[in-house]
């Protein structure tokens, strides 16, 4: 181990192990290998091991620590690197992040002076009861929205993400090799189209690939039942990398609710279910400002979509509790952003009376909520729905909505996607450029939301299957090339953005794989 990771980095999965369910777990289970007859004193250490991996111990240690490999990479950074450094090492980004945290704050707070209404309050018993009540029908009488706005929208974040500048390069040397047509003008290390097709090697146009050739025209026996049958087996295996191997491929719709339980490493027990209930009883005794956001945002998005409304009820069971989260507020050692905070009243500047805000961090923008939608489709028990959507947000999509140098942020999704674009249809760009409409000002939605609720939920899931897999956001930017790709003929029509926004508004008949196969491999 030592040879791969330093004795730091060892320390922290310790840590991590020790203050996590299994130590516990193992402890106890330790206990009983230690407890039976067939354990000699003289051979106690290895008697108890070999127990504990008969019993499936080990198997469940090395997907805890491979969870935790994947989700806390390997720092190229030295031993004392302060700890910002280590959250976004370039300067001119940790400041646009924190001016940009800055102008949420003010957004919040004015819309709180503006409306009258507190961050938070306690509410009284009988609305308690009332709420307590109707926890399964919380779509049919929530609270009052006509004056609540979303505090920002993937439009705003794109104005902001267009006007960083490296202060250390002259994007007008026109000597430099780095000029763009694009919006985004940062020199980022980004992966080269080379890169893709080796990550992406699995998804290559003579691999069988679920999505595509489970399609009702072809022959279950062909493709579909063997690729079950292979997939039961994973699961019987119990183990997370294999899961995550075979998932490079796409998971059947049948077993995808367990594939990717495993992929995320969730296994709810009953501690689980009481941390869920605990979070219940915490939405219910307090009222908080972001509870209203999540309403408005769920009406305006989820609600007004086809596919996602029936779907209400079960967002809110989610969103909510997943504002009082404290666990969530651990992805902020990875992440660009800090969790943002508030004071007690008279009291503000005064650290030793700050609290963080919302309890988990995040303040919701408009489309939050279809982070959750796809995933109705997957899970029945809001519980288990709620672990897998916490799990995906703290490893994937926490980095879609903040400023950072990071391969799978934001800021370098967009310039990777106007890279490949450029470099692939160099005409298509050129032309939507000159007629006043920047592909990126259409695909950037797309990307935020991992087009969740612009392809139709199957596609999604995909889509999703594959990010899991090779845990990776990479393949939006891809993805979105690939649209551009197949509307190019329409496109090279248009003569302005709304018309080039026409031609790309629907994307619900859209089969995803196959163009992100005709995108990275048929050139």
């Amino acid at each position: 181990m030592e040879s791969h990771f330093s004795p730091g980095y060892v320390q922290n999965l310790l840590q991590s192990l020790k203050s996590s369910k299994i130590y516990t777990d193992l402890h106890n289970a330790a206990q009983t290998e230690v407890s039976k007859t067939s354990v000699r004193v003289s051979e106690l250490k290895k008697g108890v091991q070999s127990g504990l991996a008969a019993s499936g111990w080990e198997r469940k240690l090395r997907n805890e620590i491979y969870q935790y490999l994947l989700s806390h990479p390997v720092s190229s950074h030295p031993q004392a690197t302060p700890a910002e450094h280590i959250k976004e090492p370039l300067l001119y980004l940790r400041k646009a992040q924190q001016a940009w945290e800055k102008r949420i704050l003010k957004s919040l707070n004015s819309m709180c002076t503006e409306l009258n209404i507190p961050l938070a309050r306690k509410r009284p018993e009988k609305e308690q009861k009332e709420l307590a009540g109707r926890w399964t029908e919380l779509g049919i009488d929530g609270p009052d929205l006509t004056q609540i706005r979303p505090v920002y929208a993937p439009k705003d974040f794109l104005e902001v993400i267009m006007c960083l500048q490296n202060p250390n390069y002259n994007a007008g040397d026109s000597s430099g090799t780095y000029t763009l047509w694009g919006l985004v003008q940062l020199p980022l290390k980004l992966s080269s189209i080379n890169r893709l097709r080796l990550l992406y090697s699995d998804m290559a146009i003579n691999q069988c690939q679920t999505g595509v050739d489970d399609s009702s025209d072809i022959p279950a026996d062909m493709f579909d039942s063997d690729r079950v049958k292979l997939g039961k087996k994973v699961l019987q295996a119990e183990h997370s990398p294999i899961a995550q191997e075979y998932a490079k491929k796409g998971c059947p719709v049948s077993l995808r609710e367990d594939l990717w339980s495993q992929i995320l490493g969730i296994n709810v027990d009953e501690f689980d279910v009481l941390y869920y209930e605990q979070l219940k009883a915490n939405v219910i005794a307090h009222d908080l400002l972001v509870d209203s956001l999540l309403y408005k945002d769920v009406k305006l998005t989820a609600t007004n979509d086809d596919q996602y409304f029936v779907f209400e009820d079960f967002l809110y069971q989610i969103l909510l509790p997943f504002t009082r989260d404290t666990e969530v507020l651990s992805h902020f050692a990875r992440n660009s952003a800090s969790p943002p905070k508030s004071y007690i009243r008279g009291k503000l500047g005064d650290e030793n009376f700050s609290v963080v805000y919302p309890p988990n961090g995040v303040i919701p923008f408009h489309g939050f909520a279809m982070y959750v939608a796809p995933l109705c489709y997957l899970y029945k028990e809001p519980v288990k729905l709620y672990y897998a959507f916490r799990a995906i947000y703290t490893r994937f999509f926490f980095r879609l909505h903040s400023i950072s140098s990071h391969t799978q942020g934001i800021v370098c999704l967009s310039l990777l996607f106007e890279n490949l674009l450029q470099t692939h249809e160099a005409e298509l760009f050129f032309y939507l450029k000159s007629v006043g409409c920047q592909p990126l000002k259409i695909a950037f939605k797309w990307l935020v939301r991992a087009f969740s609720g612009y392809l139709s939920s199957d596609q999604v899931l995909l889509l999703w299957d594959r990010i899991l897999a090779y845990n990776s956001l990479e393949i939006l930017s891809v993805l979105a090339v690939s649209i551009f790709s197949f509307r190019k003929t329409n496109l090279l029509k248009v003569q302005s953005y709304n018309a080039a926004e026409a031609v790309l508004a629907d994307l619900t008949t859209l089969q995803v794989i196959p163009l992100i196969q005709l995108s990275l491999f048929s050139k």
